[in-house]
């Protein structure tokens, strides 16, 4: 048939022109005619369809001679008949779209504009969505919402006016300011802070340990026993004549004696109970208070007179012996309690041991008095140099000393050494303190052996409570 159905034409035109309108589709088969929900399964989301534009369709290739048939064959449709109607069967069944999910990193990098409320709806909505999974992400979305809170306009970003005197009390609370302290007084400040780390390091019990100190007296050793609390109030009671000296007030009152043992007797017989810990805080306020008074008394305190009873030093001297004692009676107390402690800086050694150099001529001299010492060889007049010990002070804070040995004023001199003795720096000074008996020194000894033997016990006799 050549009739409108099958692309004939009705209007003289040509055959095998293409006809203008479309044909009638082929009818379907049942399947196809089923939706998706009477096929027992969800339809699947689709995509928008994109407009296109209409194919121009191809030109009918030329009719070639008709082959019999012996069945008719069905109404075909082509392509672009059959576009119209999917399309529109495409648009009634299309479902609205589905937000694709975002990834982590692009939800991260959306915190900055979540926070200061920038995002779009949906954005808004999947980033809030992803903070409730992702803990990460929620603090820094909290913590991004709190410094947007610094931004606004009306907001004081001053610091509050009391921190700083909040911060300075937290800090003054924990190490005391300090002041600037004289060279000479720096040993003092030095040992007296050591040993108040190490107080505050040891336990209540740790105060009533037992302690043993030690002198040297009569040509032999001695002790006596206390505790830490009663090492610490020795200190503090001995520390109280340089404190006089100074005008400040005398721990023991105005009537205490000015001997350091006699001081340190009455000290530990008046006090009942037996101090504990308490005895602490107020000897190191009366340390602090000696460093801030000689911090800003002036260059001429340094030659003020302590005395001691029995002999007197200038006040950078009597210091220094302070530090001397401090820690001296410090290494006591860490032995008695299994605390480390290690001696003074070298340089605060060797200043330690320098006062204990020219301290040992007038020793010398009153173990002479006493008929404990060979008689003097070698008057030589004041400030003149006299027979000599060259002391050799090997290790930490050493150095070269000359010892006169016949008169105290008489000036040390290498070229009249008539001895040499070597000792360790700490060593000296356990010898100094008491806590090593000349006997048992272990000195590297030449010439003299007199000379070497009367220094040695005249460094041990300087020892006291």
């Amino acid at each position: 048939m050549t009739g409108p159905l099958d692309g004939g034409a009705h209007d003289g035109r040509d055959p095998d022109e293409p006809a203008a309108f479309l044909r009638i589709p082929a009818p379907r088969t049942a399947p196809d005619d089923m939706t998706e929900q009477e096929r027992g399964r969800a339809p699947e989301p689709r995509q928008a369809p994109r407009a296109r534009a209409p194919e121009p369709r191809e030109a009918a290739e030329p009719r070639q001679a008709a082959e019999p048939r012996q069945v008719p064959e069905p109404p075909q449709v082509s392509e672009a008949a059959e576009v119209p109607e999917v399309t529109e069967m495409a648009e009634a069944r299309e479902t609205p779209p589905v937000a694709e999910p975002l990834s982590h990193k692009v939800l991260m990098s959306l915190l900055g504009a979540w926070a200061l409320s920038a995002c779009s709806a949906e954005e808004t909505a999947l980033v809030e969505a992803h903070l409730t999974e992702c803990a990460p992400c929620a603090d820094e979305a909290l913590r991004l919402r709190d410094a947007v809170g610094l931004l606004h306009a009306d907001g004081n970003l001053d610091l509050d006016p009391l921190l700083r005197s909040r911060v300075l009390e937290n800090a003054l609370g924990r190490r005391p300011a300090r002041v600037p302290v004289p060279g000479w007084a720096a040993p003092y400040d030095a040992e007296t802070a050591r040993l108040d780390a190490l107080l505050r390091d040891i336990g209540d019990a740790e105060w009533h340990a037992p302690v043993r100190l030690k002198w040297y007296e009569d040509e032999e050793t001695v002790s006596r026993r206390t505790t830490v609390a009663g090492v610490i109030g020795h200190l503090m009671t001995v520390d109280g004549l340089v404190a006089t000296s100074l005008g400040l007030d005398d721990p023991l009152g105005a009537d205490a004696p000015a001997h350091p043992t006699e001081r340190t007797e009455g000290f530990w017989r008046a006090a009942k109970p037996p101090p504990t810990r308490t005895i602490h805080e107020p000897w190191r306020e009366q340390s602090h208070t000696l460093i801030r008074t000689v911090s800003f008394a002036g260059r001429g305190v340094a030659e003020l007179s302590v005395s001691y009873g029995f002999f007197a030093l200038p006040l950078r001297d009597a210091l220094l012996d302070r530090a001397f004692e401090c820690w001296v009676h410090g290494a006591d107390i860490a032995e008695a309690v299994h605390y480390p402690y290690k001696p003074p800086s070298s340089g605060h050694l060797h200043e330690m041991i320098d006062l204990a150099t020219r301290l040992l001529p007038a020793a010398l001299a009153i173990r002479r008095r006493s008929g404990l010492a060979a008689p003097a060889r070698e008057l030589v007049t004041a400030g003149s140099p006299g027979r000599s010990l060259h002391l050799e002070i090997e290790g930490a804070g050493g150095g070269d000393w000359f010892i006169a040995l016949d008169s105290p004023a008489a000036v040390g001199s290498r070229e009249r050494s008539v001895a040499q003795v070597a000792l360790d720096g700490v060593e000296f000074c356990q010898l100094v303190a008491g806590r090593v008996s000349p006997e048992d020194a272990a000195a590297g000894q030449d010439g003299d052996r007199e000379a070497i033997r009367d220094v040695l016990f005249a460094a041990a006799t300087m020892s006291r409570l």
